[in-house]
């Protein structure tokens, strides 16, 4: 999904809502001219040419037409839907309940209503930039890893077969016992385990932020460490595509060759929309719906496709690529579903669990910085300081716990692709964030609607997978454009974290007897460690980074760092906004109370008096002389 391409031009993508907004030519400073007969979009449409290049129509604290909030608000809600569906089935697969339509209907319920509460929570309370938090996809690794190395763990609910001789009639005889466990008691057993883990994890990952230890990580994690890192994530994931793609490939190849039209082939061309609006009648907008929807489109068609094929007769035996299985669940379940604290039993609590929860917590603090740098950018505004960072990864660790208590199975992160899309629509309004949040709450909500998205074929699924999982590939690979790639030193690292960072969980998946310690807790901590590939690549990348030397240009830290800490005389190029608007929602008695200074999370009044006097003697400068 080409959700960073910014090559669109705002008087011809947002043609409609140009037309919308003519009333509110004032507020925005934008200039309409009249209409002409022929209706030509460089005729009907004119907008300063300053506009165009700042960017936004509506800025961070800019508040749109209720009607235009919920059109975009939609639009970013159906851009990440398609990975929150794809990353609770992971977790159910994980747990055993990939065959239980009822727990995957009330585990993708509870993801959608914790993504909405977190985005509410981050926009409101948290960094305050229009940010969407969705399932972090850095939880897939320890995912996919409990499952290599625990292939057995769903053994215990099945049905045991044992075949014995008999000796007086000389034939064999074949007993079927039931399961030791039953079904339902074993997946919440599985959820138990994680339940306590990613509350544990949640927890350090609040107290990163809270305490403002994210400053002295990044004094010695810079783009040499992160980059390896997070692609032994994507590099990772092709697993779960390939499962999901193998049921069937035409359908699946069809699904991801549609997306990669749709959102690359076709990124220069317009679709043409018959519209009316009571200004200018009925006329034709171009939008490029196909580009900004290229996924949700792509899956329509293959879920239509693999309809076809059903009523064909040409999936037979197939289930899992047919589309007339699990219409039980969508009848059986709830119009309403309200997940709640401890719907699938107390949280428990494993070591090897926590390890690897424990590691995509690191990696997702790093990557959610990185998003709010890019949305800063995105929307032409000061980057975020640090209370503000501090207070984002505190909020993302505080829902992150409580995804835990909802039994999520997984955390919640910054969607970087969100950002992508707010540089598409030139739309980076805060209040339109805020509702994309409610919308989530309402799937949550609506249990029927999540019984529909989980009777999508594996197939169609999975080459949805394959796109996601290679655009995220793709912009990992973006920030070696601070990294120095003629350096020997960078190179070496690069590769050999890779390299290390696959071997080793291979040696583990393929040696499960290789570890022997003599007590089996130790064994099991062992082989979690070892088998996740995020942990060895970015210890080693990390290591050698922080040992070996070289400069800190040569590392790309200093690009980081300038593109973090504007210049001097550098504040006036951010014309969407200022430093107040991170300022979190308190009483301004409150925000000038001393004690602040102590509070990482919140902003330091002395330094916010520093600043309006430099900027108010700038002012009095700049006044010509009596």
């Amino acid at each position: 999904m080409s959700l960073y391409t910014e090559d669109i031009e705002i008087c011809e993508c947002q043609w409609y809502l140009f037309s919308e907004m003519e009333n509110h030519v004032g507020e925005e400073g934008m200039k309409m001219v009249n209409h002409t007969e022929n209706g030509h979009v460089d005729d009907a449409v004119t907008v300063e040419e300053k506009e165009c290049e700042d960017g936004l129509i509506y800025k961070v604290t800019d508040n749109p037409p209720m009607h235009l909030t919920i059109l975009f608000a939609f639009q970013q809600a159906l851009l990440s839907l398609a990975n929150q569906l794809a990353l609770s089935l992971m977790v159910a697969e994980a747990v055993c309940g990939d065959k239980n339509p009822e727990f995957k209907t009330k585990l993708l319920s509870t993801t959608l209503l914790m993504d909405g509460i977190t985005t509410l929570a981050m926009v409101l309370f948290g960094v305050r930039l229009p940010l969407f938090q969705g399932a972090a996809f850095e939880y897939v690794v320890p995912l996919l890893a409990l499952q290599t190395l625990y292939p057995d763990r769903c053994d215990a609910g099945k049905p045991t077969v044992t075949t014995m001789f008999n000796e007086t009639t000389g034939m064999n005889l074949t007993i079927v016992t039931n399961a030791t466990v039953d079904e339902w008691d074993l997946i919440m057993s599985h959820v138990q385990y994680l339940q306590g883990s990613l509350m544990t994890a949640g927890f350090i990952h609040f107290l990163i932020g809270a305490t403002g230890f994210v400053g002295l990580i990044l004094n010695f994690v810079g783009p040499v460490t992160i980059v390896p890192t997070i692609l032994l994530i994507g590099i990772y994931m092709q697993r779960a595509a390939v499962k999901f793609v193998s049921v069937h490939w035409g359908i699946g190849l069809l699904t991801a060759g549609l997306s990669v039209i749709f959102s690359l082939y076709l990124a220069r061309w317009k679709l043409p929309i018959p519209m009316w609006t009571k200004k200018r009648g009925c006329h034709v907008m171009r939008y490029p719906l196909h580009q900004v929807f290229a996924i949700l489109i792509a899956m329509l068609i293959g879920w239509g496709v693999s309809g076809i094929f059903t009523a064909c007769g040409l999936l037979e035996g197939n289930d899992l690529a047919r589309t007339d299985i699990g219409h039980e669940a969508i009848a059986d379940a709830n119009w309403f579903y309200f997940p709640y604290p401890g719907q699938f039993g107390p949280p428990d609590f494993s070591v090897s669990v926590f390890v690897g929860f424990l590691i995509a917590t690191m990696i997702s603090v790093l990557d959610s910085i990185g998003d709010y740098y890019a949305c800063a950018k995105t929307c032409n505004v000061p980057p975020p300081p640090n209370h503000a960072t501090n207070r984002g990864i505190a909020i993302e660790g505080l829902c992150t716990f409580f995804s835990g208590i909802m039994g999520c199975g997984h955390a919640t992160s910054t969607y970087g692709g969100n950002v992508g899309a707010v540089g598409i629509t030139k739309v980076g309004s805060r209040q339109v964030f805020v509702l994309c949040g409610i919308i989530y709450i309402a799937f949550g909500l609506v249990g029927k609607f999540s019984a529909v998205f989980i009777t999508i074929p594996h197939p169609v699924l999975g080459g949805a997978l394959i796109v996601m999982f290679g655009m995220f590939i793709g912009v990992v690979l973006s920030n070696l454009q601070y990294v120095n790639l003629t350096s020997t030193r960078n190179l070496a690292i690069i590769g050999l974290s890779v390299i290390m960072g696959l071997a080793v969980p291979y040696w583990v998946e393929k040696t499960p007897d290789g570890i022997q310690t003599g007590n089996e807790n130790a064994d099991r901590i062992l082989r979690t460690l070892l088998g996740n590939a995020n942990l060895t690549g970015a210890l080693l990348a990390c290591f050698m980074d922080n040992t070996l030397p070289g400069t800190k240009e040569e590392r790309g830290i200093t690009a980081w760092q300038s593109s973090e800490t504007p210049e001097e005389g550098q504040s006036s190029v951010y014309t969407q906004g200022d430093i107040s608007l991170y300022d979190p929602l308190l009483p301004e008695r409150v925000k000038n109370l001393s004690i602040m200074k102590y509070i990482p999370f919140l902003p330091n009044p002395k330094l916010k008096q520093t600043k309006r006097d430099s900027f108010m003697s700038e002012e009095m400068h700049s006044l010509p002389a009596l």
